[in-house]
């Protein structure tokens, strides 16, 4: 099937659907997932679709916001194995920052085997992975505020809450990632917390499954350039990389194991 065969079938779901996700189209086509993700940005170049999250959208829909257990099933693999290499960045003794999301959560579980650890975090599913009333050396600190669909505690009384911290890292999960745009959100009030995280920080990480790239969520809240450590997984687009290198502090490629790759 020629490329703009498959666009056109792409376009098609799209405005039947109002979106469609890139495994079905791969499983639709026959064609590999960078195939399909390369067709959708041409689509998304050319103005017909909105390039987002796991897919395509039509145009207009990049302010809906997808709930927690929604973006839960997207590539659990790939953030397994960012999770593992993010909490590698961590040692004993540190505090810690964790923004809401499913990326950040496996990275909770990682930090689980850290000792005297310090959380500060405006997620509720975050803050019940690690408080464990049995281990005294570990604080958990959550933030108050409104609850969003993707489960953040956001609005005036979460930036007041995080008013005055300060932590040595903070593991911050975006909704997308693109050159020009930053890192970015559906959410106005989501956008307006993570920078309040943001000013908590000594040291920023982002981390993000290579399928947020090129992804423009509705408002930007920080440039790349903002980012000291960006952690990817193994399928970033080859030409994503000296991109992504140039703009943050450090780049790293986390390898999704074979018996997991799906």
């Amino acid at each position: 099937m020629l490329a703009h065969q498959r666009q056109e079938l792409i376009l098609d779901a799209v405005r039947t659907h109002g979106g469609v996700r890139v495994a079905d189209l791969v499983e639709r086509l026959g064609v590999s997932e960078m195939t399909v993700r390369r067709d959708i940005g041409e689509l998304s170049r050319r103005g017909l679709v909105a390039r987002v999250h796991g897919g395509a959208a039509a145009i207009g829909r990049t302010s809906e916001e997808p709930g927690f257990a929604a973006k839960s099933n997207l590539r659990p693999d790939a953030k397994r194995a960012i999770a593992r290499a993010a909490a590698d960045l961590v040692p004993d003794g540190a505090s810690v920052g964790l923004s809401a999301g499913t990326t950040t959560a496996e990275v909770a579980r990682e930090l689980r085997d850290v000792s005297d650890l310090t959380v500060v975090t405006n997620s509720p599913r975050v803050a019940d992975l690690l408080h464990d009333p049995a281990d005294h050396s570990r604080t958990v600190i959550l933030s108050g505020g409104t609850r969003t669909p993707s489960d953040a505690l956001v609005g005036p009384v979460a930036r007041a809450g995080l008013r005055g911290l300060h932590v040595d890292v903070l593991f911050l999960g975006v909704h997308g990632l693109d050159a020009a745009a930053g890192l970015s959100t559906p959410n106005l009030t989501e956008a307006d917390t993570n920078r309040a995280l943001m000013d908590c920080a000594a040291r920023v990480v982002v981390v993000a499954d290579a399928s947020k790239w090129g992804v423009v969520g509705l408002t930007s809240f920080a440039a790349l350039s903002a980012v000291d450590v960006l952690v990817t997984d193994d399928t970033l687009d080859p030409s994503a990389r000296p991109v992504i290198s140039e703009l943050v502090g450090e780049l790293v490629i986390a390898g999704i194991p074979q018996e997991e790759d799906q």
